[in-house]
């Protein structure tokens, strides 16, 4: 149900130098999404009557993603002043004239805050009608360039102090400003008048406001957050690194006690969009990546990547490199197996040991056992397709089908020279360049005698090795 006393600001018009990056800091993937992606979730999840979200930097470029990610939110476009209050200040002038409920602040670039978390922060905040604002906080490990929350001798919050202005006993405080706010509309629209950009940096603060509300004799509340790291902001790719890890080994964690077996979590990288049925088997150096699904039974590695992948229930997939593939219901792959963008295996089948395929469909109990590549080709059912199989599907200009029937045997090392069709049942003969469609039935050889000249080595290679064994041969 809609909270219709509720409005979420979702700052996300920060620059992000310090990822030095082409790419939008808050574009950056993590778990498969984008890092603002994170955040849109949660405040989508927290279902807000108002959804703001403050862009500048890069905006049309994450105007899109947001209207993708939470079509509801409104986007307000920072001005030339700077600073997080002037931020907030814009978006409080775009809410409805008749809304004057409750305010939450939040930063695109805090991805693993969660809405439980912030649904028990709100309901703090609204525990005390008087309070006019409350603050997240935590307890790092490493408070260092942090905000500290200072209190009083009652516990009471007084104050935040940044770290740059902190005398020693209050940096010694290990208690710091999350950089997360509930504010009462009202308390905040009239303090936000108040702000200047009268410092060093010359923007308007939003912790500021907790200041003039102090001043002005509100009551502020600070509540902390029960683990620091669900409050890890990304402001370089070590961050990014850090708050990956930390999200990954929640996944892993997640799927393990749903009945997934990971033998090495380490290794293991599972995006949060995957799927996966219990009794599935992880070995070490698995990547799970985009939308996979993986099916009961099935065990993928070691060594493994599947993106945007379907694996079939009791399917094995070893050190295999897929994309955009579909593998079914007990089949084999690998190892050393390259799928590409539409690859489809069925029940039963095997893409074997150096085996690249590319649009390539390969029916149930089909085999593709080694040293092959198999492109925008189809493969009936029951077929063995020989070693070193090349399928020439591209004649210079345009890319070639092949379709070979049901139970085919064909020999090692064929080229089949697409476009071309085998009927069922046939068979060719190894080393055969297959140009000319085969009938159901038929056997398809290239017709070359084999010629032997007798001396040749020691006639022309005369002092060889070779010479000197086949003159001692006796043959």
């Amino acid at each position: 149900m809609t909270d219709s006393r509720l409005a979420i600001i979702v700052l996300a018009a920060g620059q992000g130098t310090r990822m030095k990056s082409s790419l939008p800091k808050l574009m950056h993937p993590l778990a498969g999404l984008p890092i603002i992606s994170h955040v849109l979730a949660t405040a989508r999840a927290l279902d807000a009557a108002h959804v703001i979200t403050v862009l500048r930097h890069e905006r049309e470029r994450l105007a899109e993603l947001v209207a993708f990610d939470l079509p509801e939110s409104l986007l307000v476009d920072q001005d030339e002043v700077p600073g997080t209050g002037r931020a907030v200040q814009q978006a409080v002038d775009s809410l409805p004239a008749d809304f004057d409920g409750d305010v939450l602040v939040i930063s695109g670039d805090v991805p693993l805050l969660n809405a439980a978390t912030l649904a028990n922060f709100i309901e703090a905040h609204r525990e005390r009608a008087e309070v006019a604002a409350t603050v997240l906080s935590a307890f790092p490990t490493d408070v260092t360039g942090y905000g500290r929350i200072i209190r009083g001798d009652d516990g009471s919050f007084d104050r935040i102090v940044e770290h740059k202005d902190a005398s020693d006993d209050e940096r010694a405080v290990d208690e710091i400003n999350a950089g997360v706010y509930v504010f009462g509309l009202s308390a905040l629209r009239d303090q936000l008048a108040s702000l200047t950009t009268d410092n060093v940096q010359g923007e308007k603060y939003l912790t500021d406001v907790i200041g003039l509300l102090r001043a002005a004799g509100s009551e502020v509340r600070a509540v902390p957050v029960a683990d620091a790291w669900l409050v890890a902001g990304i402001n370089d790719r070590a961050q990014l690194s850090d708050t990956a890890a930390k999200l990954n080994a929640v996944i892993v964690r997640g799927w393990q006690l749903a009945g997934v077996t990971v033998q090495d979590p380490a290794t293991t990288w599972i995006d949060l969009k995957a799927t996966l049925a219990n009794d599935v088997t992880l070995l070490p150096g698995t990547q799970i990546l985009g939308s996979t699904t993986v099916a009961t039974g099935a065990i993928i590695g070691p060594d493994t990547t599947l993106l945007d992948c379907e694996i079939g229930e009791g399917a094995t997939v070893k050190r295999t490199d897929g994309t955009l593939a579909v593998i079914g219901v007990g089949a084999t792959v690998g190892p050393f197996a390259y799928l590409r963008p539409g690859t489809w295996l069925g029940a039963d089948g095997k893409i074997g040991t150096f085996v690249e395929t590319k649009n390539a469909v390969i029916g149930e109990g089909s085999k593709v056992p080694h040293l092959s590549y198999v492109g925008d080709a189809t493969v009936g059912v029951h077929s063995n397709i020989g070693a070193g199989t090349i399928f020439a599907n591209y004649d210079g200009v345009t890319k070639n089908p092949s379709v070979i029937g049901s139970h085919v045997r064909t020999g090692s090392h064929n080229v089949f020279v697409a476009p071309i069709r085998i009927g069922d049942g046939a068979y060719t003969g190894a080393g055969t360049v297959v140009r000319k469609d085969v009938q159901a039935g038929a056997l398809a050889i290239n017709v070359a005698p084999q010629r032997n000249m007798v001396g040749w080595v020691e006639t022309n290679r005369p002092g060889t090795d070779a010479a000197t064994a086949a003159s001692q041969s006796g043959d």
